[in-house]
């Protein structure tokens, strides 16, 4: 019985205020609140850390910091985000508020005032400098090539896949989405094509083998550069495939004869998606053509800056826009729009198999990634599905042209 007195009050707490429950909770010293709901997942409370976090930094971050250091932990993700989407508490009079808050800060104290996982990332500087950038992408893809290579397709392509066209597995539903992309450019032998944001070359390469055209990709990332470069060799394509380490601010007049911009705009953020349009238009001749493949936003009143566990954890300044704002910018930059096509169930389904890959190569990923990174991208991966599960997110390719 003494092991149960130090969760006991918390407990009794909830389960006064909060008398309909879509959750369990199991905690550390062997408590357990049970849901009163059926098939209702279950949080298990592995150490008093846990709720330590959770009052440092209510809401997602602090429950990020516990799950990513493991004091938190939950038997089904995916429904511990439709609990999180649809269950709304009760409203909670001050009086009961104080007595919940005193319950848990007893539970707590043993555990102290817990560090942030050494996982978190809280950069510096001017927002979408270029220095800023610079170290918000390698945090993010310097993971490290093997632990992608554990759930990407054998083309390395990190961005939506296509199924919708009939593909049936991800390297078929990549090499659907590769082709898409050459499709819409209109490319051809001897073109010059520029790859904004080419990740491990997959695009580049493609391009360049079945289309005959001399791409140039750039990135951010030394990891990434290092492996495409290989990737470029391996296929007997060094001739016609320049892989760079550089910012789009960095590139001169060439000028490109078409440009793809797959998964990018992301990570340039409102702050600098008119300079990114322009940059690109810039380098391309007149009458070239832009694909531009990126996550939208589906809810204007959302601000994704606020997520803060995403912004520490995942992709620090990432920053998906509205379909519409990303438009406008490439209007102000004197593009003019010729097809836009969404692929939000895609993106859904490209992230069910790559989580599902992640989870065949659990031991592995730990090994590379260490648990703490391994249990980000879990989560991660599953959120982004969720995401795009609930119509939150949506993908759109915009093809526009620049004029004459």
């Amino acid at each position: 019985m003494a092991l149960l007195k130090l969760s006991a009050p918390l407990r009794r707490e909830l389960a006064r205020v909060l008398p309909s429950r879509p959750f369990s909770l199991e905690f550390w010293d062997g408590g357990r609140l049970p849901a009163t709901e059926t098939g209702a997942p279950t949080f298990y409370i592995r150490r008093a850390s846990a709720i330590a976090h959770a009052l440092r930094a209510p809401g997602p971050l602090g429950l990020g910091r516990a799950y990513v250091e493991g004091s938190l932990d939950c038997d089904d993700l995916d429904s511990a985000f439709i609990v999180v989407d649809d269950w709304v508490p009760p409203q909670i009079a001050n009086k009961d508020k104080a007595r919940l808050l005193a319950a848990l800060a007893l539970a707590a104290a043993p555990a102290g005032i817990p560090r942030r996982p050494r996982s978190e990332l809280i950069l510096k500087g001017e927002r979408h400098s270029r220095e800023r950038d610079a170290a918000a992408v390698r945090y993010h893809y310097d993971v490290g090539n093997e632990f992608f290579a554990l759930f990407l397709d054998e083309s390395m392509t990190y961005s939506c896949a296509v199924f919708s066209r009939g593909a049936l597995t991800l390297e078929e539903a990549q090499l659907a989405k590769l082709d898409l992309v050459a499709t819409k450019l209109e490319l051809q032998p001897g073109q010059r094509l520029l790859d904004v944001g080419c990740g491990w070359g997959s695009f580049a390469i493609h391009a360049a083998r079945e289309y005959g055209v001399h791409a140039t990709g750039i990135t951010l990332s030394p990891s990434q550069a290092q492996l495409a470069r290989q990737r470029v060799a391996d296929a007997g394509l060094s001739d016609r495939v320049e892989i760079r380490i550089a910012d789009y601010r960095e590139l001169a007049d060439e000028p490109f004869d078409a440009i793809a911009s797959i998964g990018m705009a992301e990570h340039v953020g409102v702050e600098q998606i008119d300079t990114y349009a322009a940059a690109l238009n810039r380098v391309l001749r007149p009458g070239g053509l832009l694909l531009n493949h990126a996550i939208s936003l589906m809810r204007p009143e959302e601000d994704p800056s606020a997520d803060k566990f995403t912004m520490r954890y995942v992709f620090p300044d990432g920053h998906p826009l509205l379909l519409s704002r990303t438009q406008l910018a490439f209007e102000r930059a004197r593009f003019y729009t010729e097809h836009v096509e969404g692929f939000m169930k895609d993106y859904a389904d490209t992230l069910r198999h790559w989580h599902d890959r992640l989870d065949q190569h659990l031991e592995e990923a730990e090994r590379l990634a260490g648990i703490e990174r391994l249990r980000i991208w879990r989560l991660y991966l599953r959120a982004a599905r969720h995401g795009f599960d609930v119509g939150y997110t949506a993908v759109y390719q915009i093809k526009a042209r620049k004029p004459l």
